[in-house]
């Protein structure tokens, strides 16, 4: 059976090799019938038959090793792909080509698995930075959920109890538009709106936070533009909650003027070393210790929150500008694209 299996491989391998080379051998046996009639034109009619043989031989011989020497090659390619657990792998260990067509093939190949590996490695990332953000997240749930159950089993407070369910809602609502960000562009719904509508629903909405911290807002202007109203309204939220929880007891306003939306606060600031990089996926900034002097951070916070507004805000053409100085004022400046206004 073996040898029946080897004997029916090569034949096949054969019946390939002569279905690749069928436009070279065409021209081979015109050539060769030419050949013969050159011969027999010139007198030589005895020996044609011994020269046609002669010739059949070279080309059967040439077609044989041919076939043997790419059974040979795609059986090293097979046993290349068998060992690989990473089949997207296989043209980076492709072996070097012998013809001009065949380094084609090569180069193409060669950029297909560099592509596939890029793809690859970028989707491993996000997956990780996914899973890191939900571990993180998950502890910092566990923290308003743990005040619930204490008040409920203490004072029963009801407002302190509306601020921690609150908390929970905002984090919740955190990580439901970072899993939307890979889909972000099938949930905009673009349409023209009143900003001050969006702004006064921000503000109601974490109302309980804000006082709680001690936090006096104040909303003024107003201008219509064309955008994404839930994704301001989140944006805004955001920002409100990051006023709540790292400047309690400072002043917050909220202007609309001239397609800008300035949030304000009087708080601690931001140091200049780490200004740029608050924007950054899972930044926290410095430890506990210095918490008062760094409102943005937290020492059990996820660091995605400006984050996940930075991708919005590129996702709607919404030009986003941090400013602040240490011990003084914090600054953010949201400014819509007025070209994409009719």
């Amino acid at each position: 059976m073996a040898r029946r299996g080897q004997l029916g491989s090569a034949v096949r391998c054969f019946q390939d090799a002569l279905r690749s080379k069928a436009v070279t051998l065409c021209f081979l046996g015109m050539g060769g019938l030419i050949f013969g009639m050159i011969l027999a034109i010139a007198g030589a009619g005895k020996i044609i038959g011994i020269l046609e043989i002669t010739y059949l031989i070279i080309i059967f011989s040439w077609l044989l090793t041919v076939a043997l020497l790419e059974r040979r090659r795609t059986d090293r390619l097979e046993k290349l792909l068998d060992g690989l657990s990473e089949k997207y792998l296989l043209g980076e260990v492709l072996p070097r080509p012998v013809n001009s067509v065949e380094r084609r093939y090569f180069q193409i190949m060669r950029e297909m698995s560099r592509s596939t590996v890029g793809i690859v490695e970028q989707a491993r990332r996000e997956k990780e930075e996914y899973c890191d953000y939900v571990e993180s997240w998950i502890h910092e749930i566990k923290t308003p959920l743990t005040a619930c159950s204490l008040i409920l089993d203490n004072d029963k407070d009801a407002r302190r109890l509306r601020r921690e369910l609150k908390r929970a809602d905002n984090l919740t609502e955190s990580i439901l538009w970072y899993a939307r960000l890979r889909t972000a562009q099938k949930d905009v719904k673009i349409r023209e709106f009143s900003v001050a509508s969006v702004i006064g629903e921000a503000i109601k909405s974490q109302m309980e936070l804000l006082i709680g911290a001690g936090i006096s807002v104040e909303a003024e202007g107003d201008f219509t533009v064309h955008s994404d109203e839930k994704s301001l309204c989140f944006i805004l939220k955001q920002l409100l909650v990051n006023c709540a929880k790292y400047c309690p007891g400072c002043q917050v306003s909220v202007r609309a003027a001239e397609d800008t939306i300035l949030v304000r606060d009087n708080g601690p600031g931001i140091p200049a070393h780490e200004l740029c990089r608050v924007t950054e996926r899972g930044f926290t900034g410095r430890g506990s210790a210095e918490k008062e002097t760094a409102p943005y951070h937290s020492s059990h916070g996820t660091g995605m929150g400006l984050y996940i507004v930075k991708e919005l805000c590129v996702r709607l053409g919404i030009f986003l500008k941090i400013e602040s100085r240490a011990g003084e004022y914090t600054c953010i400046r949201l400014t819509f694209d007025s070209l994409a206004r009719p």
